[in-house]
């Protein structure tokens, strides 16, 4: 398992690309959710300060396989976004090492606190947050990605 710089041609488009198959493949939400991934992937894309953000791949035998991001939420808060792990590569501790990636370098970034936000029921992700640190502080019914969802707010402290 390599976990890399998000840098090279063609992992911002697999980035989108993935989210929007596999979560429409395996929760059944429309394009909307991949717009979303579009949006936040072209914003760090167009937009982004190395020293307090980032990005990483996933690779295993050459492949794309997972994604994390780091970005700036307020100067002391970092968020953790579009986390995926690729079926090819569940139970491989590919998601754990991806968190961990974000997370130590929200710390060297000087950031105090981490959140993050997703809905119930994707209860391997809420295993990986919650095996590091990361406590549920808000709970949101809304209609998002073509189902009405339990929005939820995560979020941890970050000693340096």
């Amino acid at each position: 398992m390599l976990i890399r710089p998000l840098d090279q041609p063609g992992d911002l488009g697999w980035v989108v690309q993935t989210h929007g198959e596999l979560y429409a493949a395996e929760h059944g939400w429309d394009t909307s959710f991949e717009a979303t991934v579009a949006k936040i992937v072209g914003d760090y894309a167009a937009d982004h300060d190395d020293a307090k953000e980032a990005a990483w791949i996933a690779e295993l035998d050459g492949q794309r396989v997972g994604c994390v991001f780091c970005v700036r939420e307020t100067d002391t808060t970092a968020k953790l976004r579009v986390l995926l792990v690729h079926p090819d590569a569940r139970g491989h501790g590919t998601g754990t090492k991806l968190v961990e990636t974000c997370i130590e370098f929200a710390k060297n970034a000087g950031y105090r606190r981490m959140v993050l936000w997703t809905v119930e029921g994707l209860t391997s992700a809420r295993k990986i947050y919650e095996a590091h640190g990361f406590e549920l502080v808000e709970k949101t019914p809304q209609h998002s990605f073509g189902h009405d969802v339990i929005g939820q707010l995560w979020a941890r402290g970050l000693k340096p």
